[in-house]
């Protein structure tokens, strides 16, 4: 009885590193991390994940999580799950961004709402571009690239081999594209609404007795709402180019 008990507690030991750096990784990545998730859920996912990569991700070494060594390790692979999952959090901030900036541009940012899934207020423009990232995402099987990255993670960040320092350098530092490449993405409502605005303003010193505000304000929103319709074409191939590169990222942070 005595040698199945050990066998077992063994088997538990070398889970448990699995399971937290894959809790790590559902906690911090868009979608799953959501407050529409449960914690349970999360932690469900994570157990049988854990179980799938259990024969990549035992410790050359076995280490005891109760010890100091333990302890250590495993805020290493909670650090290493927040490296993977903001990197994929980066991909959904440039559509937040593209989202807040339309819609204030557009003068729907005053309209505020609620938000069940992150549990904060945002605009209507950010939530209907925040459904489409959702379900481009499982569209593309973003979820068994999920699986593979942190398969991966295990082979290039063993358990007890430390973290890179230029993993824990590069990943603030790419956080300026994010707001070029969100920029890059509203430019086009950007420029609408601007020439429609300098319009008006000619409109204005032409016919200073018109209402121009009132009528300005809808007429922003109507020729905008068009220049969102056709801007939402190209989110899917924009969120597959930009999922390309934060994969490339991770890619070169694990080959070090």
């Amino acid at each position: 009885m005595e040698p199945v008990f050990g066998q077992l507690l063994a088997t538990l030991m070398a889970l448990w590193w699995p399971f937290v750096r894959v809790l790590a990784v559902l906690s911090f990545m868009p979608v799953i991390g959501d407050n529409l998730v449960p914690v349970t859920v999360r932690v469900l996912l994570a157990l049988a994940l854990a179980v799938v990569l259990l024969p990549v991700a035992a410790p050359p070494q076995p280490v005891s999580p109760f010890s100091l060594l333990g302890i250590v390790t495993t805020v290493e692979q909670v650090a290493i799950g927040l490296i993977i999952g903001l990197g994929f959090q980066m991909v959904m901030a440039v559509f937040g961004l593209l989202g807040y900036m339309a819609s204030s541009q557009m003068g729907l940012a005053i309209a505020q709402m609620n938000d069940p899934m992150s549990g904060a207020s945002s605009d209507v423009v950010s939530g209907l571009i925040y459904v489409l990232t959702i379900l481009i995402f499982f569209a593309v099987d973003g979820h068994l690239v999920f699986n593979g990255v942190v398969g991966a993670s295990f082979r290039a960040w063993p358990v007890g081999a430390g973290i890179p320092a230029q993993a824990l350098a590069v990943l603030p530092l790419q956080v300026g594209w994010v707001f070029s490449a969100a920029l890059l993405l509203a430019l086009p409502v950007i420029f609408s609404a601007l020439v429609v605005q300098i319009g008006f303003g000619f409109l204005n010193r032409v016919a200073p007795t018109f209402n121009l505000f009132s009528l300005g304000f809808s007429l922003i929103i109507v020729f905008g709402l068009f220049v969102l319709a056709g801007m939402l074409r190209l989110i899917p191939q924009q969120y597959v180019q930009l999922t390309t590169r934060v994969l490339e990222m991770l890619e070169q942070l694990m080959r070090g």
